[in-house]
């Protein structure tokens, strides 16, 4: 079973959405959720990774169903937030996960492309969040999670993964603002550099620098899936019910790094290493590709 650092049964009787569950951090994190006594409704574009995720999730005792949707659709937003409330009755919860980017200098996107982006990690986000509330947690109160991403000081390379991000954020500051009279807290949850599953859509020629990013990192290594998860819930738990328009950075102080300040990795020192061992608690947890391949020296 999923190993939760959190009560058991913390949530027990909640419904909580996430998107982007068939994946990534958002199977992980809907696989605590379900440890942790939610009923989870998985939502995204590919119905087979949706239900793989919904199988392990039953497999392992958890309470969950699945609904397909494509987030940038406005229309097929409100459908799925609808068949949720009316299947459920509540939504108590929304984790805000879907994402995606590629790997392009700004020079080289196109309109569609920025559109794209901005589309899944900004737009998308917006909708699910504003029909949640729209549907359900205006009457009911509630808890949403925004994923958002290590942008702080630009993010070259992905320029517009970095703008969609960098606007969740402020959305989630305004979100807090003007939901907050309904009971309604919103958070966002920053990710680093993260050995996920999503590490495995860019291109081979990326797995050398990919593997050579911890090198970055002040606490030396990449997160685990799981301790983004374990922010999630947290923020979605009572004890954050003073928490609101607030961003949880997970990424071992890599937006801190400054020129001239000695990093100490590789090479890290015993101390070190102990002090920041992983948390592994999904047992479902698969590394990615790209980390079979030997690193750099």
């Amino acid at each position: 079973m999923y190993q939760s650092v959190f009560a058991p049964r913390l949530l027990t009787g909640q419904t909580i959405i996430v998107t982007g569950g068939g994946s990534g951090i958002g199977r992980c994190s809907a696989h605590e959720l379900a440890a942790l006594g939610a009923h989870v409704v998985l939502v995204g574009r590919n119905a087979d990774k949706l239900r793989a995720t919904a199988d392990e999730i039953t497999q392992d005792g958890g309470a969950v169903c699945w609904l397909a949707c494509d987030i940038r659709q406005e229309g097929a937003v409100q459908e799925t937030v609808r068949a949720v409330v009316a299947g459920r009755g509540r939504i108590d919860g929304l984790v805000n996960n879907a994402g995606g980017q590629y790997m392009t200098p700004l020079e080289k996107i196109s309109a569609k492309g920025w559109d794209a982006v901005v589309a899944t990690n900004l737009t998308g986000g917006f909708l699910v969040a504003r029909e949640c509330f729209a549907q359900s947690m205006r009457q009911h109160g509630g808890a949403i999670v925004n994923i958002v991403a290590d942008m702080w000081g630009s993010m070259p390379g992905m320029g517009h993964s970095g703008a969609a991000r960098a606007g969740m954020v402020s959305f989630t500051e305004t979100a807090a603002v003007e939901w907050a009279a309904h009971g309604v807290r919103v958070n966002a949850v920053a990710p680093g550099y993260i050995a996920s599953s999503g590490m495995d859509h860019y291109p081979p020629e990326a797995g050398a620098m990919l593997r050579a990013m911890r090198q970055t990192v002040p606490l030396g290594r990449f997160g685990t899936e799981a301790e983004v998860s374990a922010a999630i819930a947290f923020l979605l738990s009572p004890a954050a019910s003073f928490i609101s328009g607030s961003v949880l950075r997970v990424d071992g102080a890599r937006p801190q790094v400054r020129m001239g300040w000695p990093m100490g990795v590789p090479g890290a020192s015993v101390r070190q290493r102990d002090a920041v061992k992983p948390f592994n608690g999904f047992h479902r947890a698969v590394t990615p590709k790209v980390f079979a391949e030997p690193e750099s020296p």
